[in-house]
């Protein structure tokens, strides 16, 4: 029987985990709750196949436990989710196809983005997490891309649908192109919201062939925070996917950012 989650937080390395140790929020309060990990899973899946150890992240903890539990981590995963960033986050009211919000995703995501930032941790950002990374570096969102771009690519999934994919151009001399070894590449797409205007410090590193961003990577100071629209935890035989997952726990385990 799989233990709750507040009594998987132990977070201390040990001579038998020596791998770097990367943090995942849970995708939403209500799927925590309901112990629902079937999409949550392929995260924790992605990071062990890159040789990181995974350590679930609970949200709606007391500031100062997920302060604690943040420090002891080397790096964070900020996976997908069916919630949508509040728009007020970006000064904007929701529009209709807009879906509700997990305030408790939110302020978890926030808070360890506030303490990779400031202690210098790789982020990967996925989907959800790289809007929410956008927003935290004060850059807006499309709040329903089939609504409000004009294109023919089919960037959200809809269950019971063979999942959609399609090319997107990566930007030269971008961590994206290094880790590709190209300039083009196929990813699959589940999302109806995307990033509009860049957030600071944001370079757009791939767009679909429709203009929408696919990847963004934080330029300030030497910090690895990279974010993609795409699912790369999904993709485990996709070249660049699973780069970026051994890029990230390659980049913690380099950096000893934890004593």
């Amino acid at each position: 029987m799989t233990p709750p989650a507040e009594e998987r937080l132990d977070a201390r390395r040990t001579p038998e985990s020596p791998s770097p140790l990367v943090g995942v929020p849970y995708r939403t309060v209500d799927e925590q709750v309901r112990g629902f990990r079937d999409r949550y899973d392929w995260y924790i899946e992605a990071i062990r196949r890159a040789g990181g150890e995974p350590k679930e992240i609970p949200l709606q903890l007391p500031k100062d436990k997920l302060v604690s539990i943040a420090a002891s981590l080397d790096a964070f995963v900020l996976p997908g989710s069916p919630a949508d960033v509040n728009p007020s986050r970006y000064h904007e009211v929701p529009r209709p196809k807009c879906a509700p919000a997990d305030a408790g995703r939110e302020e978890t995501d926030i808070a360890l983005l506030e303490h990779a930032f400031n202690q210098h941790k790789p982020v990967l950002a996925i989907c959800y997490g790289v809007q929410l990374l956008n927003v935290f570096l004060g850059g807006t969102l499309i709040q329903d891309v089939p609504s409000e771009v004009r294109t023919t690519i089919t960037h959200s999934w809809q269950r019971g649908t063979p999942e959609p994919f399609h090319p997107i151009r990566i930007e030269a001399n971008s961590r994206l192109e290094q880790l590709a070894g190209a300039k083009d590449t196929t990813v699959n797409s589940s999302h109806h919201q995307a990033i509009l205007e860049p957030g600071n410090g944001l370079r757009v590193t791939a767009r679909a062939a429709d203009g929408v961003i696919e990847a963004v990577e934080w330029i300030g100071q030497s910090d690895w925070v990279t974010g993609v629209q795409w699912h790369p935890e999904r993709m485990p035989s996709h070249e660049l996917s699973t780069a970026l997952f051994r890029e990230l726990v390659g980049v913690a385990r380099g950096a000893q950012v934890r004593s």
